[in-house]
Formats: C-alpha cells, sequence, structure tokens
C-alpha cells in the first residue's frame, strides 16, 4: 500500500477512534476508510493483470489463539471472503491454524483488517454488559458472531462499490479470474477439504455484536508488527 494512502487510512482511523466523535462522524470517518482499502484492492487487481508478477497468488498462516479462538477464527474467515482469500481452519492446540490462500494484496488487506477489527472487538466486548441471567461465554460468542457478520456484509458493499466505481467492464472479469486461481492453488494443496457442519450458538449478544460491527472502523492499523492472535481477553 502507497505510504500517502496508508497516512490517510490511519488518519480516519484515528479520527474515527476519537472518544469526542458523535457516531454520525465516526460511520462517516470508517464509511471514508472502507472506500480507501477497497479501491486499493481493485486498484491492484487491474495491474497485476497488465504484470502478474506484481500480485502473485501466495498464501500465509494466522495463529488464532484461545479463549475464543473459534470465534476470532469466524471473524478472519469473514474478512478473508469478502476480500477474495479463501482459508482453512486447522486445529493447533488450544486455538488454530488458518491458513489462508489469496493474491498477495489481498492477503496484505485481509491480515491488517483483521488485526484492527480484534482490537476494536475487544473494546467492544468490553463495555457490553451481559445481561442478568445470561451465561458470559455464551454472550459474548454470540456477540462476536454478530459483529463478524456485519462486517462481512460491510466488506462485500465496500467491495462492489469500488468495482462499480472503476467504471471499467473488465474489472468483473478480472476479479473472478482472480478468485479462480485462488481457489484452484487452495485445491491443490487440501484435495479432500471438508467442510465444518454450521455452528449453533445460544445466548443473547448477537444484535449488540453487530451494532458493534456497523460502528467499527474498516480502515486497518498498519501492515506489520502486530500480533493478530490475541485481541481477545474472557
Amino acid at each position: 500500500m502507497s505510504e500517502a494512502m496508508l497516512s490517510k487510512v490511519r488518519k480516519l482511523l484515528a479520527q474515527a477512534e476519537d472518544p469526542a466523535c458523535t457516531p454520525a462522524e465516526s460511520a462517516a470517518f470508517t464509511a471514508k476508510a472502507t472506500e480507501l482499502i477497497a479501491r486499493y484492492g481493485v486498484d491492484r487487481a487491474l495491474l497485476a493483470a497488465r504484470d502478474p508478477a506484481r500480485d502473485p497468488v501466495g498464501d500465509r498462516v494466522v495463529d488464532v489463539v484461545a479463549p475464543y479462538a473459534r470465534d476470532k477464527a469466524g471473524l478472519l474467515a469473514a474478512v478473508a471472503d469478502p476480500l477474495r482469500c479463501r482459508c482453512v481452519r486447522r486445529r493447533q492446540g488450544n486455538g488454530f491454524a488458518m491458513h489462508l490462500f489469496g493474491f498477495a494484496s489481498d492477503l496484505e488487506r485481509a491480515e491488517l483488517l483483521f488485526t484492527s477489527l480484534l482490537v476494536q472487538a475487544a473494546h467492544g466486548l468490553a463495555g457490553a454488559v451481559v445481561p442478568a441471567g445470561e451465561h458470559p461465554a455464551a454472550y459474548r460468542r454470540t456477540w462476536l458472531a454478530g459483529f463478524a457478520q456485519v462486517v462481512a456484509e460491510r466488506l462485500r458493499a465496500a467491495e462492489a462499490g469500488a468495482v462499480a466505481e472503476a467504471g471499467e467492464p473488465s474489472v468483473a472479469l478480472v476479479l473472478a479470474d482472480r478468485s479462480d486461481r485462488v481457489q484452484r492453488r487452495l485445491a491443490e494443496v487440501y484435495p479432500r477439504l471438508r467442510t465444518a457442519p454450521r455452528r449453533r450458538l445460544a445466548g443473547g449478544g448477537y444484535g449488540s455484536g453487530a451494532a458493534a460491527g456497523r460502528r467499527a472502523d474498516l480502515g486497518g492499523t498498519g501492515l506489520t508488527g502486530s500480533d493478530t492472535s490475541r485481541g481477545i481477553t474472557g
């Protein structure tokens, strides 16, 4: 990501997280940061279509640790999929190793956003009041589920907006080809991959988590030096 764009994203993030911001102001800063991240993804895809060496298909492993490791892994998947990455969840000790596949620029975006969102989710959970009679862990898991689902919806909308803004008929074809290439790479490494059974959660935190997801900043915090496994404690 260019230093100029990264500087803009960091500034928007700082403004959105400012306690003095009203919810409307924070939402406006969030929307702009998300737009920049999405536009960056489209720009890199178009450049790579002309020069594939600029943005190769690759993979990386992100360790996700307890507590709430499965819920954190779900958040990573919710971020990765709209950004045209694919991930495989592997059990590792008390947590998971999430094996991500994608083009270099998309992997960069996914890990950047996941790092930021883990911190934001931790702050949101810290301020969430568990209703009387609710099991705290069950409430927090459903809170995280709501947060992840809304984040995924917002990212898909931002990506679609960036494609429409590009105004080039070839963009959709380029992105579809990139998704196919990522899927083929995953299939080469995991030819017998199985889909995990649908998870059932019992708790009343979904609505509160979804509201936090709507407020979350999707601009990212930086490109390197972050520990993506320890944003949430319980």
